[in-house]
């Protein structure tokens, strides 16, 4: 028999014990149960339903990416991208990385003092020996020494009639659940983290490598300018206005250059070591493959895979244990000790039968008058798991947002990477159409520039656009709980809990 509430606040004393009889008859664990909450009433995580697939572009990543609705996910994902070089840095990170290491030991803590409150439900035994010798000098009588040997064993035992001890394990426990899940969530923002920085450090590198090209091709406009002028072609602010487009784009690099530097010191943090250590090998976004087909969980396993709703759940759970924990303290505290042992003046006599001394005992403590403390860690502990409720409440509703904002992301930067390689084309079209009038006469100068701006402007925001497609597939598959439960390193037990299951 499970009590779900037992209101004692308007008990008299007389009340709560018989209360308390009923209970330990009946060999109740006061407090509520727990039971995990269920997913959201939703069909679909998105307010319009998604396309088949993405659009295509013909670029780095422009290929067109299939949503596959129930799809599961790979717990190494990240090799869905074929490289190497991300493959090397992520299990670099996930074997040293300081912040695992801690969380894998909190975890080890955790668990650990969980089965040190399993121990409480069981009889402590303990043994003593001693050895004394003493001197007596009493008055009229003969002056002796002699030595008084003893041995026990003590038992002791609190019954737990009204489950408080069951429910401090609970709690622990769940506890110990929630540290599982936060390593499971440091794993996945790491990898993600890893990954991403990867990433953008090769989108900067080509964004290096194409303003270098724009900086050759000015000054290859800026000598046929000169050139020109010197022929009286064209007017000194000609080969002014040339120069200072070459530059601004050479003013470009050293910011583009710190970003990259700045990205290698965070990548070498996230692998666990100092700046000064970092030695990678460079990743060419040339080289990347963006994933053909993308999962889309459905709304009841998004619940189930995302690692932070189920250590929201785990601290519900134990919110909801402590419950029970502060009802049981409001309710008798049962004991029984017993000693057993032998006293005697050697060894020789110590198994003497006229030597052994017993006793046993047992207590009832019943909480009477506390000034209401009692009542109000109760109340306190109903509060915190409404707290709890509402927090892993917020917590679903911020992950299914996540998961929405990532499938948004997906199709529309698809549709922007497309409109970028247009534009991109257009502009060196024109580039082109602009110089040739110009070395014909039939075009200003300023035509010219103009081209040239919207052309250098296309190139790099193409780049972006690239980066950002393969960014897009990292948020997607962390959204969705980058698939732990599929990895050979996770408890059995964790991750076939709740309906989630290894293939």
């Amino acid at each position: 028999m499970m009590f779900s509430r037992i209101d004692l606040s308007p008990a008299s004393p007389g009340k709560r014990l018989i209360y308390a009889l009923v209970a330990l008859l009946a060999g109740c664990t006061v407090g509520p149960n727990f039971r995990p909450p269920t997913a959201p009433d939703t069909t679909r995580i998105t307010g319009k339903a998604l396309p088949a697939s993405t659009t295509q572009a013909g670029t780095t990543a422009g290929r067109a990416q299939s949503l596959v609705s129930g799809r599961d996910i790979r717990g190494d994902w990240w090799t869905l991208f074929h490289s190497p070089q991300i493959n090397a840095l992520v299990d670099r990170a996930l074997s040293s990385n300081p912040d695992i290491t801690a969380a894998q030991a909190t975890l080890r803590e955790a668990r650990e003092n969980t089965r040190a409150e399993e121990g409480n439900q069981y009889p402590q035994v303990s043994a003593s020996a001693s050895r004394e010798r003493e001197h007596n000098t009493l008055l009229g009588a003969t002056p002796s020494t002699y030595s008084v040997v003893s041995s026990s064993l003590s038992v002791s035992y609190t019954l737990d009639a009204f489950g408080g001890i069951r429910r401090q394990v609970e709690q622990l426990g769940a506890q110990a659940d929630y540290q599982r899940f936060q390593l499971e969530a440091t794993d996945l923002t790491l990898v993600a983290n890893v990954v991403n920085a990867a990433i953008s450090e090769a989108s900067l590198r080509k964004q290096i490598d194409t303003t270098h090209d724009i900086i050759r091709a000015y000054q290859q406009a800026v000598d046929l300018t000169r050139r020109r002028f010197e022929l009286g072609g064209v007017s000194q602010a000609d080969v002014l206005q040339q120069q200072a487009l070459l530059d601004a784009q050479a003013a470009k690099l050293p910011g583009l250059q710190k970003q990259i530097e700045q990205q290698r010191n965070q990548l070498a943090v996230y692998l666990g070591g100092l700046p000064s250590q970092y030695s990678a090998p460079t990743l060419d976004l040339d080289q990347l493959t963006l994933p053909a087909e993308l999962p889309v969980s459905l709304p009841s396993a998004l619940v189930e895979q995302r690692p932070d709703i189920r250590a929201y759940a785990a601290l519900l759970h134990a919110a909801t244990a402590n419950v029970g924990v502060a009802t049981a303290n409001m309710l008798p505290q049962i004991s029984l000790t017993g000693e057993y042992g032998r006293d005697g003046t050697g060894l020789s006599n110590l198994f003497n039968p006229a030597g052994i001394i017993w006793s046993l005992a047992g207590s009832l403590t019943q909480p009477i008058f506390e000034g209401g403390a009692l009542r109000a860690k109760r109340r306190a502990a109903i509060a915190a798991a409404d707290v709890a409720a509402a927090q892993y409440s917020s917590t679903v509703n911020s992950a299914f947002q996540d998961v929405a904002n990532a499938l948004v992301a997906v199709q529309r930067d698809a549709e922007t990477l497309a409109a970028d390689l247009q534009a991109q084309k257009t502009a060196a079209a024109s580039l082109t159409v602009a110089r040739a009038q110009y070395q014909a006469g039939g075009g200003t100068y300023l035509n010219v520039l103009t081209a040239e701006q919207s052309d250098q402007s296309a190139r790099l925001a193409l780049v972006s656009a690239q980066a950002t497609r393969f960014t897009d597939s990292v948020a997607l598959f962390q959204a969705l709980g980058g698939g732990w439960w599929n990895r050979s390193d996770v408890d059995a037990h964790v991750a076939h809990c709740c309906g989630v299951t290894n293939p």
